[in-house]
């Protein structure tokens, strides 16, 4: 079986502590002997932030644009490059402040890669004084805060050292009100250990492990091969009764009634077709939350 590299999204607005937490997290994986590699992604023109990565560590810089919009294309070609010189245990994205995650897990999910990447966890952190203060920001910038809160698996409370005990209550309970599945912790300096958000493997007797997994871990991906061409009028029928819940779709595609391949995107309910000049594994990404993988491959198996 092809081995996974695990990718993590650390997301969170302007100042939260991401890099903080990158640098926590590579001393940690540093003592575990794991073979790590990281993106670090700057809205500006210049590395601010690369000094944080030792320096044997492969090393990926996206500057002067958002993984999550305007660059996402080199995000793909870095983790294809990556994937193709390293030999991974995991791959770790800090995004910039104005990044969406769920946009960037989009961009992570190339179809001509995703079967060597195993998502493992969007982790936001939150300022917790910032979070307070919050309606001295401009309406975006407040609800791209809580988008980035809503998509989290896993949610740092960061900096708690800086609010009262009640306050901090409040701010606990806003919080979860807006992401009740995420695991909440609350955290000065960014500080956690790798086993409070790494997906780790778990057997039918640990329970505990297994369900956090199924708990946090509520925003997914599936990756389909197609064997041989599939039925384009079934298919379409499968797209109609699709849930509201399964946001993204892209990959590679062929049809029964066709010889090329089909350049295939999804999102919002719409489905496009494109002509894709050369053949290519016929692979589809499925985004969405609490994807049923068993029902997916069965119905798409039938096509």
């Amino acid at each position: 079986m092809l081995k996974k590299a695990e990718v993590y999204i650390l997301s969170g607005f302007l100042g939260a502590g991401k890099t903080t937490l990158l640098k926590n997290i590579l001393e940690q994986e540093r003592t575990l002997n794991r073979r790590i590699a990281v993106v670090m992604n700057e809205l500006g023109k210049i590395s601010i932030d690369s000094d944080a990565v030792p320096g044997n560590t492969p090393l990926a810089e996206l500057l002067n644009g958002c993984v999550c919009c305007t660059i996402s294309g080199q995000l793909e070609a870095h983790l294809q490059g990556l994937l193709q010189q390293h030999d991974l245990d995991a791959i770790y994205i800090e995004t910039t402040g104005a990044a969406h995650p769920v946009e960037v897990l989009d961009a992570c999910l190339s179809p001509l890669f995703a079967d060597q990447l195993s998502i493992g966890s969007i982790v936001t952190l939150v300022d917790a004084a910032r979070w307070q203060n919050r309606d001295s920001l401009t309406i975006p910038l407040r609800k791209l805060i809580a988008e980035q809160i809503s998509h989290a698996d896993v949610i740092l409370l960061n900096k708690t050292d800086q609010l009262s005990e009640s306050e901090l209550g409040k701010v606990v309970m806003e919080i979860q009100n807006l992401n009740a599945k995420s695991k909440l912790l609350l955290t000065q300096f960014a500080n956690i250990k790798l086993a409070d958000f790494q997906q780790v493997s778990f057997t039918p007797k640990e329970n505990h492990t297994k369900t956090h997994v199924t708990d946090h871990l509520h925003l997914k991906t599936y990756v389909h091969t197609f064997t041989k061409p599939v039925d384009l009028d079934r298919f379409e029928e499968f797209l109609r009764n699709m849930p509201e819940t399964v946001y993204r779709i892209k990959g590679y595609i062929r049809f029964t009634h066709s010889n090329e391949s089909f350049l295939f995107q999804y999102s919002y309910g719409m489905p496009l077709y494109m002509k894709e000049p050369v053949k290519i594994k016929n692979t589809l990404v499925f985004i969405g939350d609490n994807l049923n993988h068993t029902q997916l491959e069965q119905q798409l198996n039938e096509l």
